[in-house]
């Protein structure tokens, strides 16, 4: 018998079916077939990882000054086994955390969650040194004070950023001392490639024995065996039924229509959103700066994502850019399946019209020229990234979810950050472990958890996930930018 860590003897066969490829559904195929689990993974698209934009780890939640300390600390640890489960897929640079004077925020009511997020990473350290993925515990946040920003804007641009200061430097030569609030917060909140991940998920499906992988395949029907269901799709190829012991519902905002197949009722939201691409030409290694602001308003949270190349992303919470007006739905009694307007429905599904494209994206622009003004000579640089997400219930600022379940057979993944996906996975395994039948007869470290990487994952090395990542952005349309790891480019 193989006594790997990472294999699964079933006391009987079983096979997982899982609707939907995104972030949700690839995570999960990957922890299942890494456990030797067979897997069928049907995804509608030509390929993993086709939903809303991703570009921010969210390791602390320090983007969020409305959700609660505890879902910053959950979605620390989220973050953490994600990085470890998505080699090759993180952007390595801080985030600033800035609060303008117009904005009625106290920046240092935000310290004192600082500091305990501090103490769970450096706890989470301790456990386990393979937890360091966010750089050393006693760095994770440092404070500017007014006069240290000012004398950062007097010493010259660092080509390439090698300290605190210098990631700050090109901040501080773009803008108004006398616009911010103080301290500045600089944090290690990274960057996240959403199209590594979608490279590794797919380098790693599609090569492992234990997961069929059926793209440009649709779910039509679901129904309920004794221990099991049998799903019906559409293919291309035609019409075929498969049945399966278990059946994950990860379709990302479009979970609602598999819960009405399945006669089950939920309550959910659903919000489209879109990012903007930019090109900006600037000197030196830009942090991601977030603009604290009320959410909804002319003056909402502005986000500058930044990747190689010039290549700027950006959010900014208004109607106007990254939310849209009546874009947030909910489910009815009806249905469990929020209904988005007909015109962001058909964005969806067929893309942006060019005018559409122009015109957000320069709103985009000018809403972070308000408070770094010579970044108004930004040019659009590609199509929005955009997609919706689902929220379980009723509260529109929760960001740490994972799973629920059905009985002994379903379960729907639930996530409303990508970080929270490996967390619904490591639920549903214990759901099989508990009422399945599988046997797991080593596990990690020998106290009965999941292996805490995945080594599915691990085969490929980063130029290997670069190269595909490039292949997707290409064929989706995005500048390589988007896809390129940060550290490979000549300086």
């Amino acid at each position: 018998m193989n006594t790997h860590p990472c294999y699964a003897v079933m006391q009987r066969p079983l096979t997982v079916g899982i609707l939907g490829g995104g972030v949700a559904g690839a995570t999960v195929a990957l922890r299942l077939a890494d456990l030797r689990i067979n897997t069928l993974l049907i995804e509608a698209s030509n390929g993993l990882l086709n939903g809303p934009p991703v570009c921010h780890l969210h390791a602390g939640g320090n983007l969020y000054r409305e959700i609660s300390d505890q879902q910053c600390l959950t979605l620390l640890r989220q973050s953490i086994a994600s990085v470890r489960a998505y080699p090759h897929s993180i952007n390595h640079r801080p985030t600033v955390i800035a609060t303008p004077v117009a904005d009625q925020g106290d920046v240092n009511t935000l310290l004192a969650r600082l500091k305990q997020v501090s103490q769970e990473y450096a706890r989470l350290v301790a456990q386990d040194p393979a937890n360091k993925v966010l750089g050393e515990p006693e760095d994770y946040y440092r404070l500017f004070s007014r006069e240290q920003f000012m004398a950062l804007a007097q010493r010259p641009l660092p080509k390439v950023a090698h300290s605190h200061e210098d990631w700050l430097i090109p901040l501080a030569h773009h803008i108004d001392v006398n616009s911010l609030k103080f301290p500045l917060i600089l944090v290690q909140e990274y960057g996240w490639s959403l199209f590594r991940m979608a490279a590794t998920a797919t380098l790693a499906l599609q090569n492992s024995p234990h997961c069929q992988l059926l793209l440009n395949t649709r779910a039509t029907h679901v129904t309920p065996l004794n221990e099991g269901w049998q799903i019906t799709s559409h293919s291309p190829t035609g019409s075929q039924t498969h049945q399966v012991d278990f059946l994950v519902n990860a379709c990302g905002f479009r979970t609602g229509l598999v819960d009405d197949m399945a006669g089950f009722t939920r309550q959910r939201l659903v919000e489209y959103k879109a990012a903007y691409v930019t090109h900006w030409p600037s000197a030196g290694d830009w942090p991601e700066v977030i603009f604290h602001g009320p959410r909804g308003t002319p003056k909402g949270m502005a986000q500058l994502t930044p990747y190689p190349n010039d290549v700027f992303q950006l959010h900014g919470m208004t109607e106007h850019i990254t939310l849209f007006k009546d874009g947030l739905v909910k489910s009815d009694a009806s249905s469990a399946q929020p209904q988005l307007p007909r015109v962001y429905q058909e964005q969806i599904d067929h893309g942006w019209q060019q005018v559409d494209i122009e015109a957000r994206t320069q709103g985009a622009i000018e809403h972070i020229a308000r408070l770094i003004p010579r970044f108004a000579s930004a040019k659009v640089a590609g199509k929005p990234l955009f997609g919706a997400q689902q929220i379980p219930g009723t509260d529109p600022s929760l960001r740490a979810a994972d799973v629920s379940f059905e009985g002994a057979h379903y379960a729907r993944v639930e996530i409303v950050k990508a970080s929270s996906a490996l967390t619904a996975a490591d639920r549903i395994v214990t759901q099989l472990i508990e009422q399945s039948g599988i046997i797991l007869p080593q596990l990690d470290n020998t106290n009965g958890s999941l292996p805490a990487t995945l080594a599915i994952t691990q085969r490929y090395s980063a130029s290997e996930v670069e190269a595909l990542a490039l292949s997707l952005a290409s064929t989706r349309g995005y500048p390589s930018a988007l896809a390129l790891i940060r550290d490979t480019l000549a300086k």
